[in-house]
């Protein structure tokens, strides 16, 4: 049984200023399945605090295009925006053709220097285009605007539709300046915009299998995406194209072509597979390939929207062979885990979906929170209409999508009411606290003040987070594991992927080597302040 945490939150929250405290405390929930509290999320960082959020332009070129392997994506803006977002995430692709386009292992940005700030920065931008295409002779380039670029003015949509008009070529932009919004989700709710409006359905429909999906909201760390090609392709299951790992602006094209899309990092893509619904019928469902359980729950999904004899007895094949692997390794290592403790702080859906992994591995999830989600996230998609529309919110254009006459699936709407009749469940995402156990901590943009002395309390023996918390956190004597990049492993993702988390957490929580580390604060003096003044 989880501990109530009320002391520590009460201990947090009491070293802050009085303003500062009242809204932190709201994104500080002790969790009940039963009865979901409301949670504050999306809201802006206070300032000062350190926050593990990223800003919109990452969300934007990081996470969504970044992966997307046959585009040029050009950072207009200073060369650290262009070099922090390139390749950092350990997205991996596999062109079909040692022939084909792959910009990915390539750094393209304006570096801005100061003149350009002072003048402006259209003339180099199109001067960066016209050198790529003359060097590389892409399809299609992108253009990423970072927090200089909004304050001068450029405009890069309108250079994109001169150069578009020069070149002859794919060429958009995004206004993704990353100030724009609260964290990386307006980067996503913007790059989903962008590649609705320019590349879904430009091409022609497609039929090149009997089961066509596509899979939206896998990035390929690790090489998670591979894995679940692998499976794809043994059950007969056409994969249509990725957003966005391991995948192409060509893909897109013909994304209209899948029969169903498989929704995994929910926060990061459902805005792209509400729009194709709208516009073309075709259904989402909520998905997740992380960990042995929740994938084959997940192929039973996908089998049972197709209810196919054949497709079913191949995937229920599939299953059993992997699953009988999974748990040969499970009982081999599961005694050595059994009992310990897991925080999670990361991502949109990844604290979320890793809890699977360690509950298969008998590691109970004590805290978890997300960097960038909404309510629904955390609360389920029931509290949708309940969410307040805040300024950050309006600052990020909502698409006005309309049915696609000439290539709305009628018969997926028919499909998908009979489906309905009988039980079948569209577009449904229950959240994280669903999962979590009562009284275990909920917390919602967690700062670095706020880790430790929850890691005090908590006394964890494993922490989940990004780079930024790595190194900190193991200083304290508890092993970190990056589920951003994954530091070195992966893939983690299906059963393979299973085992090989399986494997890394009995390599990084068996071993005594953390107890023996001595951080520098155990022998130095704290130096601890106070504030008198409520503002």
């Amino acid at each position: 049984m989880i501990p109530d945490p009320a002391a520590a939150i009460e201990e947090i929250v009491s070293r802050y200023p009085k303003k500062v405290a009242k809204k932190r405390q709201k994104a500080m929930v002790m969790n009940d399945p039963e009865q979901k509290p409301e949670i504050q999320a999306n809201v802006r960082t206070v300032p000062g605090i350190i926050t593990q959020r990223g800003c919109t332009y990452a969300g934007c070129k990081g996470v969504i295009l970044g992966p997307t392997r046959d585009v040029i994506n050009i950072t207009h803006g200073p060369i650290g925006c262009g070099f922090y977002s390139w390749l950092t995430r350990r997205n991996q692709t596999k062109p079909e053709k040692p022939t084909d386009e792959n910009f990915m292992p390539y750094c393209f940005s304006t570096d801005m220097q100061d003149e350009n700030i002072v003048f402006g920065g259209e003339i180099k931008l199109k001067q960066a285009i016209r050198e790529a295409y003359e060097i590389f002779k892409p399809h299609a380039i992108s253009i990423f605007s970072t927090c200089p670029v909004g304050l001068i003015g450029d405009d890069v949509h309108s250079v994109a539709r001169e150069m578009k008009k020069e070149l002859g070529i794919t060429i958009f932009g995004f206004s993704c300046e990353g100030y724009r919004g609260v964290s990386q989700s307006a980067g996503h709710h913007i790059a989903n915009n962008g590649i609705f409006n320019h590349v879904i359905g430009t091409g022609e429909p497609r039929r090149i299998g009997k089961f066509q999906i596509n899979l939206m909201g896998e990035y390929n760390i690790g090489g998670d995406a591979f894995e679940l090609e692998r499976l794809f392709e043994e059950a007969g299951i056409t994969l249509i194209s990725t957003f966005s790992g391991n995948s192409t602006i060509r893909s897109y094209a013909h994304a209209q072509s899948a029969d169903l899309n498989l929704v995994m990092c929910h926060r990061s893509i459902n805005y792209i597979a509400e729009m194709m619904e709208v516009k073309y019928g075709i259904p989402w469902i909520k998905i997740n390939f992380i960990g042995a359980e929740s994938t084959a729950k997940s192929l039973r999904k996908v089998v049972e929207f197709f209810d196919d004899a054949e497709l079913t007895q191949r995937v229920e094949n599939i299953i059993k062979r992997e699953m009988g692997k999974v748990k040969k390794v499970s009982k081999e290592i599961r005694p050595n885990l059994e009992g310990k403790l897991a925080m999670l702080f990361v991502g949109g859906s990844r604290a979320h979906h890793y809890q699977d992994l360690f509950r298969e591995l008998g590691i109970t999830s004590i805290s978890a929170g997300y960097e960038f989600a909404h309510r629904d996230d955390y609360e389920g998609r029931e509290v949708i209409p309940n969410i307040k529309v805040d300024a950050d919110t309006r600052n990020i254009e909502d698409l006005e999508v309309v049915r696609d006459e000439s290539q709305y699936r009628e018969d997926l709407e028919k499909k998908k009411k009979l489906l309905e009749e009988i039980g079948y469940n569209f577009k449904e995402y229950r959240g994280m606290m669903s999962e979590m156990e009562k009284n275990s901590l909920v917390v919602d943009d967690i700062s670095h003040w706020e880790s430790e002395k929850l890691i005090e309390y908590f006394k964890p023996d494993v922490f989940c987070a990004g780079i930024k918390e790595k190194y900190v956190v193991q200083k304290m004597g508890v092993p970190l594991k990056q589920l951003h990049s994954y530091d070195y492993g992966g893939p983690y993702a299906g059963f393979e992927g299973a085992i090989n988390f399986y494997r890394e957490m009995e390599r990084m929580l068996a071993t005594k080597i953390w107890k023996m580390v001595d951080p520098p604060w155990k022998a130095e003096p704290e130096i601890v302040g106070s504030m008198n003044i409520n503002v």
